[in-house]
């Protein structure tokens, strides 16, 4: 590896499976030191920074629920009290709750909501208040999905979830650059994590949805976890307020019939 993130500290939220564990792998590769936050898993998770810290990497692990503005600010107060001034924050955790639209309650909408949107809102405005208390810049990379564009039936909450993502990343990223912050998201398309682990079961579903996606593959999450250090990195200091997607060309797959 390159040592691309050297000396750099790394905030991911929910970064103790799938996507979010797939990105500390790499960036603690590539020099970085890294602080993951979990919600309940402590065992799990205890076991995941002992695999990042393998080859002398720092890694800590939070315990915070990030629909919890309190709980979202201590993580990244501990992240810094204990690894140092924070380079780069990673909005990773993520939820999705299956409904047809008019099946949806209250504590449905709430769930996907309070996690994907307003907890990643404030984690980031936890984040910008610490940076500008230090007078520092730094990186924001949220992770978003292709669904902050492309139609989800059954799941209208994450949609409207990651729709804000969007739309929140291209407002803060004029916003926020007087600081020395970017903020940027990567939309994965289908990855291979546990959050599909009944579609990867499901070789009727799997075969349908490959169809669909041009490059005829599941992505992995080094794919994502690729593009993220490159966000993290200095080689992408003039990039704000955009998305990336990593999805095999799904989104914009059209064929004739």
């Amino acid at each position: 590896m390159s040592n691309r993130l050297q000396g750099k500290v790394v905030a991911i939220t929910g970064g103790n499976q799938g996507i979010g564990l797939g990105i500390a792998q790499r960036f603690v590769q590539e020099g970085a030191a890294v602080s993951i936050c979990y919600l309940s898993d402590k065992p799990g998770t205890e076991k995941v920074v002992e695999g990042l810290r393998a080859n002398g990497a720092k890694a800590i692990a939070v315990q915070a629920d990030v629909s919890k503005l309190a709980d979202g600010q201590r993580f990244v107060e501990e992240t810094a009290r204990q690894l140092g001034e924070i380079d780069v924050l990673i909005n990773n955790a993520g939820v999705e709750k299956r409904a047809e639209f008019w099946e949806v309650t209250e504590a449905d909408y709430d769930f996907v909501l309070n996690v994907n949107l307003k907890g990643l809102f404030f984690i980031t405005q936890a984040f910008v208040k610490h940076q500008m208390k230090a007078k520092a810049g730094g990186k924001i990379i949220n992770l978003s999905s292709v669904h902050e564009e492309l139609p989800f039936p059954h799941f209208a909450t994450y949609c409207a979830s990651k729709g804000g993502v969007k739309m929140l990343t291209r407002d803060l990223s004029i916003e926020l650059a007087p600081l020395g912050i970017t903020i940027n998201s990567i939309a994965p398309g289908a990855i291979e994590t546990p959050i599909n682990k009944a579609l990867l079961n499901d070789p009727v579903k799997l075969k349908a949805l490959l169809e669909n996606i041009p490059l005829k593959r599941l992505g992995e999450p080094s794919d994502v976890a690729s593009v993220a250090v490159f966000l993290a990195s200095d080689e992408s200091s003039y990039i704000t307020g955009t998305t990336i997607f990593v999805d095999g060309g799904l989104l914009w797959n059209y064929q004739e019939q």
